[in-house]
């Protein structure tokens, strides 16, 4: 609890409030940093990039520190507060890291404290209390306690003439404070407008695992850090394997399961997207490993508060070596054996991702990261950023930016899971750390990758060490889609969507094709071979890899990315090329659906019923519609609907569930479980097609 304590302790060292310093340089040296650093964690020599953050604070300089996790972030602060004299607080965004940090620190011999919504009123009032009297070195407070007039009474009592001093803020998950960064939180401004308010201005030292430049700039601007000593160490953990595998859902559970039971010695997290498959799959993967001696536990917000922690507890203590959760769990929890991370379901940006996946190997032996997703992941992604409930506390504005900037990272964790090419690059380069490793360069995108165009083909010669190094998928050749389509969208301006683009390349005859006079165009056709979700698939890969663009929003479109010079313009000697992973039985399929729209377009030239749009695109989307289906239940396509089956949906129309039953080869059955998504479909395209 953080109404522990010892003997009251305050500095002997002179605090000056002089020119805006708060401590006399010398109150605490590189000396005594180093002496405390081996009496209270048993290290004799800081860590690259430690040294320099410390040594910044401690002469009353501003930090921003950016390490990747298990880099000892939390030192940089820790060493400082356990020197200078006066109260050290660190703003912290999770209960569970405050508590985590807490203890380990009470382990080691230090004085630490925290103030939050577990304490009861009586117990905050006795920290508060102990922390006038000097018991507590450094407190750990949320973001939103600094809105609370009463702390802010507090904290300007200790900062004044006759208080004992706050030499340090420290705010830990310093991207939350930008609009840019994954995980934005209002609260989080609240921070400068707090140190502002206090008598003297302490150092100020923020701290991330994850940032791109961009981020980094706002971290210093919304701050309002003062010329800060910014270190960034380099986000490359060598020790991590990375693996990415498209299954649908029962196939992720059957192959987390044989994971689990293969590695039976190890601790392991597998993160999950939602409540409901947390706890499905713990309840499962329980049932399935209790044989084995593995237990599993489960933790995510909608849980009673003392289970969450007990589960946690457990899990940190080595009692329970698997546990499902959500991203609630892991934050500041320094278990450095957790031999691997599993993501059941895609996470919505690559700074989630690699902050999750990077819990794993913390105590630098090898580990492994595995990002299971089909594109179920994505829909429910999407649904979750139009539902904005994160967004509540903000006017429509800064809402509509956020909901952007979530489209904007969720399109660069897509172009992650589908690359060809290493993916740790991928990773390095969308964090602008292209030295390492040798990542080449000469494409980079600027400010460390914005979103799309946070491509990597791959290191110099492979990382060797991820699952496209090590086991590469087949590629597939489709730079004469990819040259198509990027010339279509420079003739067209970038005004139009994904869809429509793919469909003029198609050469559909829909009515907005004719509309917008596409049919026109040069490039119109161009792809009539090639199935309409390929060419879709295409310019998903070349929005990810930044050669196109995509606006957000209800209706986006698609525009020339900064890499689209290199298809426009090829360097000589250097032509352009571009692979993408080939989708099983791809080729035999892409056959199958050209027969099945000749045949489509064949019969509507004898039929003079009028029809919204093209039925050769419809049934493109029906067939795109009926693969994810089949990805999510690891069933072949056919099982969910056969090509006559689409083909006879495509001819009828139908908008019910009976008339979908007219429709042959669908039953009772396949119209209860799948109806509901072609119906949808058929609705949605005839929407889009009517003028």
């Amino acid at each position: 609890m953080g109404v522990e304590g010892g003997s009251p302790h305050v500095g002997t060292a002179k605090i000056t409030r002089t020119g805006g310093a708060m401590f006399d340089a010398g109150a605490a040296t590189m000396e005594e940093a180093r002496a405390a650093l081996s009496t209270y964690f048993g290290y004799d020599a800081f860590r690259p990039g430690q040294e320099r953050l410390v040594s910044a604070i401690l002469a009353g300089r501003d930090a921003l520190g950016v390490m990747p996790t298990g880099a000892g972030k939390s030192v940089c602060y820790q060493i400082p507060a356990l020197t200078l004299p006066g109260l050290t607080l660190v703003v912290s965004p999770l209960v569970s890291l405050m508590g985590d940090q807490v203890r380990a620190l009470k382990a080691a011999g230090a004085r630490p404290s925290y103030l939050n919504s577990t304490l009861t009123v009586p117990q905050q009032n006795t920290v508060l209390k102990r922390a006038r009297e000097g018991w507590y070195q450094i407190m750990y407070v949320a973001p939103e306690r600094l809105a609370d007039e009463r702390f802010l009474a507090f904290a300007r009592e200790l900062a004044g003439p006759d208080g004992i001093g706050i030499p340090l803020v420290a705010v830990d998950e310093a991207h939350c404070v930008s609009q840019w960064g994954q995980d934005f939180r209002p609260s989080y401004l609240e921070i400068a407008r707090f140190i502002d308010s206090l008598p003297v201005r302490p150092v100020v030292a923020a701290f991330t695992a994850t940032a791109t430049e961009r981020v980094r700039t706002d971290i210093v601007q919304m701050l309002g850090l003062r010329r800060p000593e910014t270190v960034v160490t380099g986000f490359d953990r060598q020790n991590l394997y990375f693996g990415v595998e498209e299954m649908g859902d029962k196939a992720k559970a059957l192959w987390i399961r044989d994971f689990a039971l293969s590695h039976a010695d190890a601790s392991g997290i597998i993160y999950c997207s939602t409540r409901r498959a947390v706890d499905e799959l713990a309840f499962a993967l329980g049932r399935e490993l209790a044989p084995a001696g593995i237990r599993v536990g489960r933790y995510h917000a909608g849980m009673a508060a003392d289970e969450r922690t007990e589960n946690q507890a457990a899990f940190i203590d080595d009692l329970v070596p698997v546990i499902v959760a959500t991203n609630a769990f892991g934050m500041g929890i320094d278990k450095p054996n957790v031999r691997y991370v599993i993501h059941h379901n895609v996470p919505e940006s690559i700074e989630a991702y690699y902050q999750e996946a990077g819990r794993a190997g913390r105590d630098g032996d090898p580990a492994e990261c595995h990002l299971l997703w089909n594109g179920n992941d994505f829909r429910l992604r999407r649904y979750l950023i139009d539902r904005g409930d994160d967004e509540s506390e903000l006017d429509d504005d800064a809402r509509e930016r956020a909901r952007q900037n979530r489209y904007r990272l969720l399109s660069a964790m897509e172009g992650y899971c589908e690359t060809t090419g290493c993916l740790r690059a991928y990773i390095l380069r969308y964090f602008g750390d292209e030295g390492a490793l040798g990542v080449e360069t000469a494409s980079a995108p600027a400010h460390g990758a914005t979103g799309a165009a946070a491509c990597a083909e791959g290191l110099s010669g492979g990382c060797g060490n991820c699952s496209n190094c090590t086991n590469p998928a087949e590629a597939e050749d489709v730079t004469a889609i990819a040259r198509e389509a990027v010339l279509l969208v420079r003739a067209t301006g970038g005004r139009f969507g994904r869809a429509l683009v793919a469909d003029a390349l198609h050469g559909a005859n829909t009515e907005r094709i004719r509309q917008y006079r596409l049919d026109e165009m040069p490039g119109f056709g161009t792809l009539a071979s090639e199935p309409v979700a390929h060419i879709k698939d295409v310019i998903g890969q070349l929005i990810g890899r930044g050669y196109l663009s995509q606006s957000q929003g209800q209706f986006p479109t698609v525009a020339l990315g900064p890499r689209a010079v290199e298809v426009l313009e090829e360097a000589p000697g250097k032509p352009f090329a571009f692979t993408m992973k080939r989708r099983a039985g791809g080729r035999r399929a892409a056959v199958r659906a050209r027969q099945a729209v000749d045949l489509l377009r064949d019969e509507a030239s004898r039929d003079a019923r009028p029809r919204v749009g093209d039925d050769g695109a419809l049934f493109e989307h029906l067939r795109e519609v009926r693969r994810e289906l089949a990805i999510e239940r690891a069933w072949a396509p056919y099982m969910i609907a056969s090509d006559k089956a689409l083909r006879g949906m495509c001819r009828r129309r139908p908008t019910t569930r009976d008339e979908l039953l007219e429709v042959p080869g669908i039953g009772e059955k396949k119209a209860d479980d799948f109806g509901d998504a072609f119906l949808a479909e058929i609705s949605r395209f005839e929407d889009e097609n009517r003028s």
